[in-house]
């Protein structure tokens, strides 16, 4: 990996940066947090001007409708509109981080047709319905059923924890078409349009106060069995793709915001007085050093998902587990910076103190990242 920056990609970061002090003047001003219609027209709003100036997809391969950019340039593109303040992909963010990825490696040429270039305009919405309410960590636990019926499959079950369902398009959606086959191997991997009849939505309200989880009620939905993606009972291999993007390169712009939020809180703490208490200092200075690691943790991972034909490996459950847990002592410290007047500023402190609780749950708990860890990079063997 090499982290100097050719001439070239320079000129892409001065470009880029020419282009968002141009753009980010003109959005409209964003919607409430409540307001879910209001925040997916802003956020397809913004992947349309991301899409008409070449920058939607980045990373995508060229042959998928992305531009092909090389790891660097999409880390410079993360990087740029982040410290711009751009807005990041909202309720894009599973058909742009998740779904069309594993479209683009996995579907045919009719699905990838079908659906990436939609995500890629602006047009649709995706949602993530994987976990159930008896099947989280677990995964392969599933229960929801799909049953053949000529060229559909009629599925029935239930859905929890499912991002952005009320305002999606399609699902990705894993369905158990086997339940004779040992777990792992009766699973298929399945695009389902939200507004097939049988589809019941319930938004869930978090700890935050937000709603961009939801249950998800299936009730004899018919999909297409041409909208499978990889074969029939192979879901599980697919979903390991699935979750190489989600732990892998999901939350590389999001390091970003946190270096940038850290160097907040340092000056902060130098304007109000508390700069004085050296455990203080101590913990600004651990915390700078971890995401500064895990920046170039993230810069490994990209090279070497590259190099791998663009599927992120599992190097991405190490930097998952050590950003979740540096996330949740970012905003400990920031509690601690700011005083109880964190609890009277900007809302935006206080959502971002309680969302940072739940990263070591989203995308696989810290606990099944340390299997994964062990087990996969470690070669430990499995625990009892």
């Amino acid at each position: 990996m090499d982290l100097a920056y050719t001439e070239e990609e320079q000129d892409f970061r001065a470009r880029l940066r020419e282009w968002l002090l141009k753009a980010l003047p003109e959005l409209p001003a964003r919607p409430s947090p409540d307001d879910w219609p209001g925040r997916r027209a802003y956020d397809l709003g913004w992947q349309r001007r991301l899409y008409e100036a070449g920058y939607a997809g980045l990373h995508w391969p060229a042959d998928a409708g992305g531009r092909g950019a090389t790891p660097t340039q999409h880390l410079i593109f993360l990087e740029e509109t982040e410290r711009a303040g751009a807005p990041y992909v909202g309720a894009n963010f599973v058909g742009l981080l998740h779904a069309g990825p594993t479209i683009a490696a996995e579907g045919t040429a009719g699905q990838r047709a079908r659906w990436l270039p939609p995500v890629l305009r602006g047009d649709e919405v995706w949602c993530q319905g994987f976990s159930e309410p008896d099947a989280g960590s677990d995964l392969a636990s599933l229960r929801t059923r799909a049953v053949r019926d000529g060229d559909d499959y009629v599925i029935t079950g239930s859905k929890i924890w499912t991002s952005h369902a009320e305002v999606a398009d399609w699902c990705e959606l894993l369905v158990r078409t086997d339940p004779e086959a040992p777990k792992h191997r009766g699973i298929s991997w399945l695009a389902m349009a939200m507004d097939a009849p049988g589809v019941t939505v319930r938004p869930l309200r978090t700890l935050a106060g937000s709603t961009e989880f939801a249950e998800v009620f299936l009730d004899e939905v018919r999909v297409p069995v041409g909208n499978r993606v990889g074969a029939e009972n192979d879901g599980w291999r697919v979903t390991m793709v699935t979750l190489s993007f989600e732990r892998g390169t999901a939350f590389v712009g999001e390091v970003v915001a946190c270096r940038r939020t850290l160097g907040e809180l340092a000056r902060t703490a130098r304007a109000n007085g508390r700069w004085d208490d050296p455990a203080l200092r101590r913990r600004l200075g651990r915390l700078y050093g971890e995401f500064g690691a895990l920046w170039r943790l993230t810069q490994w991972n990209v090279s070497e998902s590259e190099r791998s034909g663009g599927v992120p490996g599992i190097g991405g459950s190490v930097f998952k587990l050590a950003y979740s847990h540096a996330r949740q002592e970012l905003y400990d410290v920031a509690a601690e910076v700011l005083g109880a007047s964190s609890l009277s500023l900007d809302e935006e402190w206080v959502q971002s103190r309680l969302s940072s609780l739940s990263y070591t749950i989203a995308a696989g708990t810290s606990q099944i990242q340390r299997n994964i860890v062990a087990e996969r990079i470690l070669g430990l063997p499995k625990g009892r």
